[in-house]
């Protein structure tokens, strides 16, 4: 079959990435989607067992750290878009082991920018039609002021609106012009990969796009980040340890919504600009945690709020920023963007996933996804 495209997703059997190769796949049968994924603890093919066997689908386990290895895909499939998202992405991981991450985030990147720019510039038309896709983090613009400490209007509801978002706890926002100021490793890592996809656009001309986005959620999240890891252990009645005194602001945004962005960016986005994607949606961890934990004892059949004793204040992690928040103005005026659910809506979305999918929660957890790409792919 002769396909339109031919799209490189890197990191695609993870949290964000699986979502974003399901939509592909599903939405341009046209398209021939490689999904790139060395499956660390967190890369999981059991994420995309419902499109596996679609057509316009394949399936690469390698490293993006190794750059022969990104030539010959880059030849072998004539790659023609790249969509990056393959990375280390957990602070406290990064604070424990700072080199993985300038591995994978840093070296990783330039392999795959490196590989892309050989393979483009070998072709008759070079660069035309082509595009690298780089997907970052919130995290890299550093911490904002939290000038309404206890909320205008707690807990914040969404209106995707730039003009409510001010409502908030505070007034400012990190903005596409914001100078970056990255506080941990994992940070700092993200900032410098974001650096070296602008500068092969200056340098080489390479079509280079740099989105920024907030906090996801939703189901298919590897269980170290907050709101599976409480799902699960509110059910098991675990300890929920909360950082200081959960004060901390983030801005949340359902996956489904951020792919929805990144499908509209790569196919409308201009070349070279960044573009950051919010959910206007700020809530303190604290009062997130106390919103998971009434809905999962809703959805159990427990009185609702019962498990809130399993709330245990842990020591504050290092350089743990205050407030991060998101103004995606322009993306909702050049795109036509905006999120498309409330928060309390995505919430109770993604906590009905979770108890329904238990098995693969356990599967998960125990790393026995990990015998699914033996089964699957091993004699392939």
């Amino acid at each position: 079959m002769e396909f339109k495209r031919h799209i490189l997703i890197t990191g695609g059997a993870g949290f964000i990435g699986s979502h974003v190769v399901r939509l592909f796949v599903n939405k341009y049968p046209e398209y021939h989607i490689i999904n790139l994924d060395r499956l660390t603890y967190a890369g999981n093919l059991a994420n995309l067992k419902d499109i596996e066997n679609q057509p316009n689908y394949t399936f690469v386990k390698a490293d993006i750290c190794d750059y022969e290895k990104m030539q010959e895909i880059m030849q072998q499939y004539r790659v023609d878009g790249i969509i990056h998202l393959a990375a280390e992405s957990h602070v406290d991981r990064s604070i424990k082991d700072p080199f993985t991450f300038a591995r994978t985030n840093v070296m990783g990147t330039l392999s795959l920018l490196q590989a892309a720019k050989v393979y483009w510039e070998s072709l008759p038309e070079k660069y035309e039609g082509k595009r690298f896709y780089h997907i970052s983090t919130d995290e890299v613009y550093g911490a904002l002021k939290m000038t309404h400490p206890e909320g205008i209007q707690p807990p914040f509801t969404t209106t995707a609106s730039s003009e409510t978002h001010h409502l908030a706890y505070g007034e400012e926002f990190f903005l596409e012009t914001t100078k970056y100021n990255p506080h941990s490793p994992y940070s700092a890592s993200k900032a410098s990969s974001d650096h070296f996809v602008r500068a092969f656009h200056d340098t080489y001309g390479m079509p280079t796009i740099v989105t920024n986005c907030s906090n996801n959620y939703g189901p298919y999240q590897f269980p170290e980040k907050l709101i599976p890891l409480f799902i699960n252990n509110i059910r098991h009645r675990k300890p929920l340890p909360v950082y200081g005194k959960g004060e901390n602001v983030r801005d949340w945004l359902y996956v489904e919504d951020h792919a929805r962005a990144i499908d509209i960016i790569f196919h409308h986005g201009k070349i070279a600009e960044t573009y950051n994607i919010g959910g206007f949606n700020e809530w303190k961890n604290i009062d997130i945690i106390k919103v998971v934990i009434k809905t999962v004892d809703r959805l159990l059949g427990r009185k609702e709020g019962e498990d809130m004793d399993l709330i245990t204040y842990v020591t504050d992690r290092p350089g743990h920023d205050m407030r991060y928040a998101i103004d995606s103005t322009k993306l909702q005026r050049e795109l036509g963007w905006e999120p498309s659910l409330q928060f309390e809506e995505g919430i109770e979305k993604t906590v009905r996933w979770y108890l329904d999918n238990q098995e693969w929660m356990d599967n998960v957890t125990s790393g026995d996804y990990q015998k699914y790409y033996e089964n699957m792919y091993k004699n392939r």
